[in-house]
């Protein structure tokens, strides 16, 4: 099984010793965000096949990321880089800062071990197409010959979306339309083949635009990095997802980074509490009542228990 590790929030940045703990352990248990009980997850290495990370910060888990490779664990990461500034990714790294820790990565773990995350495209105001094409350029200059793809999408406005939009900037927020989409995606795939990068676009096949699928939890990419998956399963959690299945070890409302946009995070205030009570050494990554008994349970979903 392949472990997600997490798309609900950023383990590199601020749980790195927990998940090495839970290597060392050979498992952890995850609440199901729907029923709130905990289930477990194997994290034995031979029923880990590969690790995905997602983060905007790899910095703090440079040194684990090394013991997570010594362990034998091929892994790569999506690593988000957008430079929109503390108005909505309010605790972030700068992007130049951002693009230097990637760099490392790739310089440390090899060619393939990260896939720069232009995601989402959040048009604001402030923000309008022609701040993305100039944005994008200079990120995609500054990481040629690092990265070989970079993934995107717009932003689903979701309604708490919209809200922590504008409790950050004010309705300045937009969705364009399809076409208008379409025209910003052509621009930057442009940019991208330029510095040899392949642009995927994740899960928004309405766009009117030929672009590759993203597929974030790559079998290939993991292979060509070391693991031996054999006939993946597809397991999206969205109409375009093409996704291999894979169990995600983080939990929602536990990133304390701040961005507006962030499906994850509903209650900024609860994830900073929730960080503050984490226990590197425990079970979980936040509280719960974990049962003595190990019994595992499958996953049938890529996102969710």
């Amino acid at each position: 099984m392949v472990i997600s590790a997490s798309y609900k929030t950023d383990i590199p940045a601020f749980y790195g010793r927990w998940l090495l703990n839970r290597l060392d352990a050979g498992y952890c248990w995850v609440k199901n965000p729907v029923s709130g009980r905990p289930f477990f997850v194997s994290l034995a290495r031979q029923d880990v096949e590969g690790i995905v990370f997602w983060t905007k910060n790899p910095w703090p888990f440079m040194a684990f990321a090394q013991h997570v490779r010594d362990r034998g664990h091929p892994f790569y990461f999506q690593h988000t880089i957008t430079g929109y500034g503390e108005s909505i990714e309010r605790a972030v790294l700068p992007a130049w800062r951002s693009s230097e820790a990637a760099k490392r990565l790739v310089d440390t773990f090899g060619a393939g071990s990260v896939v720069w995350r232009y995601d989402p495209i959040v048009v604001t105001g402030a923000m309008p197409s022609d701040w993305h094409v100039e944005n994008f350029g200079q990120l995609a200059a500054a990481l040629a010959g690092y990265v070989d793809e970079v993934a995107t999408k717009f932003l689903v406005l979701h309604s708490k979306t919209r809200r922590n939009l504008t409790a950050a900037i004010g309705r300045t927020w937009k969705d364009p339309d399809p076409t208008s989409k379409a025209s910003i995606l052509r621009t930057f795939n442009n940019i991208a083949k330029s510095h040899n990068m392949k642009l995927t676009l994740c899960s928004q096949p309405d766009i009117p635009v030929e672009l590759p699928h993203a597929i974030c939890i790559d079998a290939l990419r993991l292979n060509a990095l070391g693991a031996h998956i054999v006939a993946p399963k597809t397991l999206g959690n969205r109409p375009g997802c093409l996704c291999i299945e894979a169990r995600d070890i983080g939990d929602y409302d536990t990133c304390p980074q701040g961005c507006a946009y962030c499906y994850a995070t509903q209650n900024q205030r609860i994830a900073v509490q929730r960080h503050k009570l984490h226990d590197p050494h425990a079970e979980s990554l936040i509280p719960m009542q974990c049962p003595k008994r190990i019994s595992p349970l499958r996953q049938t979903a890529l996102f969710d228990a």
